[in-house]
């Protein structure tokens, strides 16, 4: 299944920008009176007729849509620091997108080896695998923040940090601290991991601790670990209710 994404949708058209435009006409060759799907990024997707096969600037007539197609029963925001290496970060966002996933928030910690973050990049990349994973909606990506700022911010559901606490602090496994939930979001820290304020900061403003298991993982392996936790974790515990 081909699928294109339209910037602006509305009901009656979609039009693709030159990029989605060129690959439609001139490397899949379609052409008018092709039957195309396009998805609007906000969650439809629309099975149209094209009516204008510019390779600059396609439109297509709406011929039916789907709302919520593909979708997750469950709103995911994680916040996680960029790696170093910033294909790892992009592994992250491609792999996230594919399992499922509606906000990523690049974080600037303390102790966060990369202190600056362009979005452009995993925007492309959010969008990509969107289309490779056969969904509607595309991920944002938001600029970046600190993590303190992050944290202050009200945020509503449930929150978890995943973080080595030393000590008295109990921390529960991330499938078991989804269950029953239907909006999650996730706190994962630099190579360094998260500083004792930033920790500190977090449980005090409600953040729930969690482990992903007993390995030691990469940032970017801890995030894919995450979504793919919420994931199998609130659709088990959907099927469990059917």
């Amino acid at each position: 299944m081909e699928l294109f994404y339209a910037y602006e949708a509305d009901g009656r058209t979609c039009r693709l920008d030159a990029e989605e435009s060129t690959h439609c006409v001139r490397v899949l060759r379609h052409r008018t009176g092709d039957e195309i799907d396009v998805i609007d990024g906000l969650g439809t997707l629309y099975r149209c007729r094209l009516t204008d096969d510019s390779p600059k600037g396609a439109e297509a007539a709406v011929l039916s849509k789907e709302e919520n197609w593909h979708s997750h029963p469950y709103r995911l925001t994680v916040g996680c620091c960029p790696t170093k290496n910033n294909d790892r970060f992009e592994w992250f966002v491609e792999k996230a997108t594919e399992l499922g996933v509606d906000t990523i928030v690049p974080l600037i910690g303390e102790r966060s080896e990369r202190k600056v973050y362009k979005t452009d990049r995993a925007r492309r990349i959010a969008l990509s695998a969107t289309k490779q994973s056969l969904k509607a909606r595309i991920p944002e990506i938001e600029e970046p923040v600190s993590v303190k700022e992050f944290i202050s911010t009200e945020r509503g559901g449930c929150k978890l940090i995943a973080y080595c606490f030393e000590g008295e602090t109990p921390r529960q496994s991330i499938a078991e601290a989804v269950k029953g939930q239907d909006e999650v979001t996730v706190l994962i820290g630099p190579e360094g991991d998260f500083s004792p304020e930033e920790a500190a900061l977090a449980l005090r403003s409600g953040y729930v601790p969690i482990h992903l298991g007993p390995s030691r993982l990469r940032t970017e392996t801890a995030a894919v670990t995450a979504v793919e936790a919420v994931y199998l974790g609130i659709l088990a515990g959907e099927a469990q209710k059917d």
